[in-house]
């Protein structure tokens, strides 16, 4: 079975869940690889126009795979000789990086709309990952958390990014030090989940809304998205810019001429994402 399952359901939203459960789908073996390469696809198929990330099982995503790092030996070659400090460290963070970009930079960047729904725990790296997703929808059973003092590590995957947008410098901070696991309420009323949903309805009420994103102007949710995303790192004159260049894009489109239209005629319009 693969690490990692892919199926883009009907009206186009492409469902991914990481299929690791009895490692609580933590990021070892293929998935990370297969979880890059799907995301690829989805960002340049136009089939597909809403994307959900969850996963196997009793877990999201348990971040890194704990148990392959206390066999890794590090600093150890695979035919046993050993490697310099310096060269085995920059080859760990020139890969850790593509690992980055190719996943939570990823969904961060798709151009249309990303839900995770978030089944069980979601930590470390895999909260990150959560995070990284526009929006977030927690079962009942839903654990969060960032953990990574738990293991001596500082956090990646953009956690350290996106968590301070959602909850404060403060908050995140704190989260972050005491490595406090969240349940989905607590969640909530911090910021870090929109909706929370009996744990049987989770994949029913993330499809709902899934649906309906996927049934709407996908062009201009991703003009929409680029806005937002610029909008954490200029000031507003420059966002102006951008938004009066992304609106009169957004005129040119068929979704937007069919909405005029249905407008006029009084009826909902039928987008096609184009």
């Amino acid at each position: 079975m693969s690490d990692v399952l892919y199926e883009v359901k009907e009206g186009g939203v492409a469902w991914i869940t990481l299929n690791r459960p009895d490692s609580l789908n933590a990021m070892g073996g293929d998935l990370m690889p297969l979880l890059a390469r799907h995301l690829a696809d989805c960002a340049v198929d136009d089939d597909v126009r809403c994307v959900v990330l969850t996963g196997a099982g009793r877990a999201f995503c348990a971040g890194g795979d704990v148990k392959a790092m206390a066999q890794g030996g590090m600093g150890i070659a695979e035919d046993g000789k050993s490697k310099s400090m310096a060269g085995f460290i920059a080859n760990r963070i020139q890969g850790l990086r593509q690992n980055q970009r190719e996943t939570s930079y990823a969904l961060h960047m798709m151009p249309k709309p990303t839900i995770a729904a978030i089944n069980g725990h979601a930590v470390g790296a895999g909260l990150s990952l959560a995070l990284a997703c526009d929006i977030r929808i927690a079962s009942e059973n839903a654990k969060l958390g960032t953990v990574f003092r738990n293991v001596g590590f500082s956090g990646d995957f953009g956690g350290s990014w996106f968590l301070p947008r959602l909850v404060g410098i403060e908050q995140a901070r704190r989260l972050y030090f005491t490595g406090e696991i969240l349940d989905a309420h607590r969640a909530k009323s911090l910021g870090l989940v929109s909706q929370v949903v009996d744990h049987d309805d989770l994949e029913k009420e993330t499809m709902a809304l899934a649906s309906h994103l996927a049934s709407g102007p996908t062009l201009a949710f991703a003009r929409m998205k680029e806005n937002l995303n610029r909008s954490a790192s200029v000031d507003l004159a420059t966002l102006l810019d951008q938004e009066a260049l992304n609106m009169i894009l957004s005129s040119t489109t068929q979704d937007h001429q069919e909405a005029a239209k249905a407008f006029v005629e009084k009826r909902k319009p039928a987008f096609i994402g184009q």
